[in-house]
């Protein structure tokens, strides 16, 4: 596929979820629902139960009046003590039945969504991350979740009990009197139109939520990430103005909800009192005291009465409706993101260690300029190839591409003399242990960050590795030794601590490449020493790339590949490259002088 039909899909992809109606979502959202159909039953009947004992209970008002007050029944009165009771045991069953199984559904449906989701941008390309910030996605995690499970839980047992509730005053008032029950329904359609409109406005305003919400996220995260510099630039004020701004924006998005949803609700009950003032004022015409009893003027006028409330609340919940199908086509759009390719055949259990660049050329996606161009090299197993030069000659893009975080745009990278798109994805990626001058640590202990690459390790292999990178000379002070727990992302630890149990990491995997991308940049000096010592025996029988600016840490290497603006400008050893007199001794000058 080009990259001009990728394009074009991806925008008919967009079009079609921003175009697909509320139902349509709605019936994509109750597909998740298919596992729980049998409480989604119980659910309905529960609420359908309780809308039907309410409506029993009003169709008994006319012979309450007519025959058992008037005394024409005297039986009547002797049993409806009886029928009152009865009524409110069904119908607190009925609603204990109803609520709790809807929110047993709702609950698993946004579970099982939250789940899908959280894999779903796991599985997605690095690309779609590198451009979607990491707020935004907790957002659509978490608080466009809850806004699905008020759509699936509360919206629906308003709608559904509510309606059905409706549906059953309106067949007693008919089935009472059609003459006066016609009246009332001369106002439906005013209310229809009343509550599109609403609802299109609610749903345009919960989009703009979502994204406000979104916002609020990323804006908090963001500073509490880089909280020491803004405390060291004394930022602060800059960043309480520019939250500020964000939060302004996210209140005034809410203030539109509930203005909305504050007019709708008194405007159609106006309507319905005008109404029931029209039926009260022909309810007293003489044509009409003829066929009258009270009995059914009272039912008539308390059904009518009655239908304020749950037209009240149909109308309220219609918000909290749009805010979930809002929320809904916020997570079906990175759902519907394509995941990473994976379009490898060939198993691989462990390579021999050969690799090479042919002719590779790389851009990133929407930029013209190649961030690699016709790259070309070779490393035979076991050997150090490094990569020098300026930030942004594409080092870091080159390793990119062997863990196949993205893939190249023209030439091939291969593997034991295969292009890595033949091998499957996940096999290939076991194949690489990588160390990135970004450390990634996790909330749990000093052993099990080093495990995360090979967690079946036992813990005398844990322990060795922490011994070769040099992790025990710190972890032994510490109150717990290995089972310390480190921090958020190793904040109990320091630069060098953190940069060492990576390296450990990348020990404890065993895999036949190793990409040190600047793996030594935190290091002082003396800990270099003993890593680099450490490095020396992990790198015999292994084919290592190291991505460094300190000319010091790789001086050892076979290869060195001096790179500017995407391209290799020399290579060769540490000492044939000093004899050129070329970009790599001036950059050894520059360092050394």
């Amino acid at each position: 596929m080009s990259k001009e039909t990728a394009a074009t899909t991806t925008q008919v992809s967009d079009k079609t979820l921003t175009e697909a109606t509320t139902w349509e979502n709605f019936k994509r959202l109750m597909s998740y629902a298919k596992p729980y159909k049998v409480g989604f039953i119980a659910a309905i009947l529960g609420m359908l139960g309780y809308a039907g004992v309410d409506t029993l209970f009003f169709s008994q008002l006319q012979p309450l009046i007519d025959e058992g007050l008037s005394g024409a029944n005297p039986n009547f009165m002797k049993w409806a003590p009886l029928f009152v009771i009865v009524c409110f045991i069904v119908r607190g069953i009925c609603h204990f039945v109803g609520n709790y199984c809807l929110a047993w559904v709702g609950n698993n449906v946004v579970a099982d969504i939250r789940q899908n989701l959280f894999e779903h941008i796991m599985s997605l390309p690095v690309a779609f991350h590198d451009k979607e910030s990491t707020g935004s996605l907790i957002s659509k995690l978490t608080f466009d979740t809850e806004q699905v499970l008020q759509a699936t839980s509360k919206a629906l047992i308003t709608l559904i009990q509510q309606g059905a509730f409706v549906l059953g005053l309106l067949i007693v008032m008919f089935y009472k009197s059609w003459e006066l029950s016609a009246i009332f329904l001369l106002i439906t359609p005013i209310i229809a139109v009343i509550v599109t409109i609403v609802s299109k406005r609610f749903r345009s305003v919960s989009k703009s939520i979502q994204s406000a919400m979104g916002q609020v996220t990323s804006a908090a995260e963001q500073t509490f990430n880089a909280h020491k510099v803004v405390l060291t630039c004394d930022g602060q004020e800059r960043e309480y103005k520019r939250f500020n701004q964000i939060n302004k924006h996210n209140r005034q998005q809410r203030m539109k909800l509930v203005a909305t949803s504050s007019a709708s609700v008194p405007i159609i009950q106006i309507i319905a009192s005008f109404a029931l003032a029209f039926v009260l004022y022909v309810a007293n015409l003489e044509s009409m005291k003829a066929t009258l009893t009270p009995g059914i003027f009272i039912t008539v006028i308390t059904c009518m009465t009655m239908l304020l409330r749950p037209l009240k609340q149909l109308t309220t919940v219609n918000s909290e409706f749009q805010n979930g199908m809002a929320a809904s086509v916020s997570i079906f759009r990175v759902l519907d993101e394509a995941k990473e390719k994976d379009s490898g055949v060939i198993h691989i259990t462990k390579a021999k260690g050969s690799l090479a660049f042919n002719n590779v050329s790389f851009s990133y996606k929407n930029d013209k300029d190649l961030a690699l161009k016709n790259i070309s090299f070779e490393v035979n197993p076991g050997e150090t190839t490094a990569f020098v030069g300026r930030s942004g000659s594409g080092k870091s893009t080159a390793s990119s591409l062997l863990l196949r975080f993205y893939d190249a745009t023209s030439g091939e990278v291969l593997i034991d003399g295969k292009d890595i798109t033949q091998y499957k994805l996940q096999e290939l990626r076991k194949q690489f242990a990588y160390v990135s001058q970004q450390v990634v640590l996790f909330n749990d202990t000093l052993a099990n960050n080093i495990a995360y690459g090979n967690p079946n390790a036992t813990e005398e292999e844990i322990r060795a590795a922490a011994k070769s990178a040099h992790v025990l000379e710190f972890a032994e002070k510490m109150p717990d030794g290995l089972n310390t727990n480190v921090g958020e992302n190793g904040a109990l630890l320091s630069g060098g601590q953190r940069q060492r149990v990576a390296i450990a990491r990348a020990l404890l995997c065993d895999a036949p490449f190793l990409i040190l991308d600047e793996a030594t940049s935190a290091l002082d000096t003396e800990s270099e020493r003993h890593i680099q010592d450490a490095l020396q025996i992990l790198q015999q029988n292994r084919t290592c790339i190291v991505i460094a600016h300190r000319l010091s840490t790789i001086e050892s290497a076979d290869n060195i590949i001096v790179m500017d603006q995407g391209e290799i400008i020399e290579q060769g050893d540490h000492k044939s490259l000093l004899e050129k007199e070329g970009a790599y001794a001036q950059l050894h000058r520059f360092q050394f002088s």
